[in-house]
């Protein structure tokens, strides 16, 4: 079985892959005060519960954008599960083409991104995904990754408005019935939540300009499933789809060391 981690700026997502098949995943908050020892604790209770046996876990994958709990999560792998875990990195052997200038500086999970999902659909593609920030990573008719964007996400929206607005209170993420809205909590709402569909709708506009050729558009992320019931710009969601490529990156960089 194979553990993947994917570790963003406010949570971090766990999987078990046997074989090609995800057989579990769990949502634990991304928090560099906790120990490597009480993260193996919080993960060994979810595998418990699930009824997978942390001795059959053979390998680690790692997508992390921060760097402090990269650390802790490679130290989980080789202290408890006795394996060195494949950390995703430009550096490896992808098997794709990174047009960045730095391509050191693309998150590992925009590689998963484009790599799961350019499996899954082929392209040219772009893929959005509602985290913490809302990316768009955009993939040629090859499976190159040719760059994105990177937008402020919902949840961020929400917290700053609330921080930097004294009467304006925190809410939850979801449509209000209208835009035309006659209190905060509704008017916030809207402004966040149609905003959010409006930039989607735009930005994949001026994408797709500068394809060549029909791109499909496929979402991921927390809130992808609640903003794409509002728009026809989104064709499909996949919620796991770094933890697929993770799995995917996993299984092409340790079948080439095993021949090797």
């Amino acid at each position: 079985m194979l553990l993947t981690v994917d570790i963003g700026n406010t949570h971090t997502v766990l999987g078990v892959f046997k074989g090609d098949q995800l057989i579990a995943d769990w949502r634990m908050a991304s928090s560099a005060q906790r120990t490597a020892d009480e993260s193996w604790l919080t993960i060994k209770s979810f595998c418990t519960d699930a009824g997978i046996r942390p001795s059959y876990i053979k390998g680690v994958g790692i997508s992390s954008v921060v760097p402090n709990l990269t650390d802790i999560f490679e130290s989980i792998a080789r202290k408890y599960l006795n394996v060195n875990p494949v950390t995703i990195s430009a550096s490896l052997d992808l098997g794709i083409k990174v047009h960045y200038k730095d391509p050191s500086a693309v998150g590992a999970d925009r590689l998963c991104n484009a790599i799961a999902g350019f499996k899954k659909f082929g392209g040219p593609l772009i893929i959005i995904d509602f985290g913490t920030a809302t990316t768009f990573d955009v993939v040629s008719k090859d499976g190159d990754y040719l760059g994105g964007v990177i937008a402020l996400g919902l949840e961020s929206a929400a917290s700053e408005l609330h921080r930097k607005a004294a009467k304006l209170p925190k809410i939850d993420l979801q449509f209000p019935d209208q835009v035309i809205a006659t209190e905060t909590v509704k008017s916030m709402q809207a402004g966040i939540m149609f905003g959010a569909v409006d930039a989607v709708e735009g930005i994949v506009r001026r994408i797709k300009s500068e394809l060549e050729g029909k791109a499909k558009v496929i979402a991921t992320g927390g809130l992808s499933t609640t903003v794409a019931r509002h728009t026809d710009v989104i064709e499909a969601c996949e919620l796991s789809l770094v933890l697929e490529g993770i799995r995917l990156i996993y299984e092409r960089v340790e079948g080439k060391s095993r021949k090797e």
